[in-house]
């Protein structure tokens, strides 16, 4: 009866209770993602690095998709959903039905990174629904720089060939246990052996071998847009530790990096306090703060 009186309640009520949904990305979404990710295109490098490679915002081959949050036929916001869960634009407010599609996909996820508030929302939601992280790095520095380092870049760091594919292979598995704890083998040595020998042969590994051939310092730029290369995977050999030699190295990794993007960005783990001295002396500056939640 009250809707015959008043059939505006009723549509009213349905209108409200409709509120954003979320579906997979198809190729057809693909403009509006990267309208999206551009945004910011220094946290989204990692989205749109993935785009400027594939293409497109369908799921991959290797079964890799991205979330889409929509308010009508507007994107509101998005979540790469591969190996880890990487927020793009997502508000925190909008976590919960990502952390739903996420759940419900059966998928296990090895991390979540991205801006610290939509990370920390993410994992409030997972972890209501079950998963427990193992540890929370809930404060890391987003970092950038453009124009030429304040420090004299090393002229020993250059290009890594995949003739030496043998020697830094090692070198960035010590790295990833350094980081993460744990070896990057667990779930199989081929996948990560594929992933070091297509940063090498797309030219986005940066290393020194020394007299012997042995890895004394290397990183790899992690994403490569036209505009923003971020840096990952840094890691100096123990032995030349604690001598003075991280700056010039990092000089060194810009001026490479600048080759390919004008800005070059990274974050840091906030309690480590060399690397962040070392970056900012070569001249990094802080623009965001990123958190990373591990499982």
């Amino acid at each position: 009866m009250l809707s015959r009186v008043a059939p505006w309640l009723a549509s009213c009520r349905d209108g409200a209770a409709a509120g954003p949904t979320l579906r997979i990305l198809t190729g057809a979404d693909t403009g509006a993602l990267l309208e999206l990710a551009r945004q910011d295109a220094v946290a989204n490098v990692f989205i749109l690095s993935h785009l400027e490679t594939a293409g497109t915002a369908s799921p991959t081959a290797g079964g890799a998709s991205i979330f889409g949050v929509f308010d009508g036929g507007t994107l509101l916001g998005a979540c790469w959903a591969g190996a880890n869960l990487v927020p793009v634009q997502l508000a925190p407010e909008l976590a919960g039905l990502v952390a739903a599609a996420a759940h419900r996909s059966g998928r296990r996820y090895a991390s979540i990174f991205g801006p610290a508030g939509t990370v920390r929302a993410l994992h409030s939601a997972l972890e209501q629904l079950g998963h427990e992280a193992q540890e929370i790095r809930a404060n890391q520095p987003l970092l950038t720089m453009t124009g030429p380092p304040r420090v004299e870049p090393n002229p020993a760091l250059g290009f890594g060939h995949l003739a030496d594919f043998d020697r830094i292979l090692p070198a960035c598995a010590a790295m990833f246990e350094e980081e993460v704890g744990y070896s990057p083998y667990l779930g199989g040595r081929e996948y990560y052996s594929r992933r070091v020998k297509g940063l090498i042969r797309a030219g986005h590994s940066l290393v020194h071998l020394g007299p012997n051939r042995e890895v004394v310092f290397k990183a790899e730029l992690g994403a490569v847009t036209p505009e923003v290369t971020q840096v990952q995977g840094v890691w100096m050999d123990p032995a030349f530790r604690g001598l003075g030699l991280s700056a010039g190295y990092m000089a060194a990794v810009v001026d490479l990096a600048q080759t390919l993007a004008p800005v070059t960005s990274l974050y840091v783990n906030d309690f480590n306090t060399r690397a962040r001295a070392s970056y900012e002396r070569v001249g990094f500056r802080q623009v965001g703060t990123f958190a990373t939640v591990l499982f």
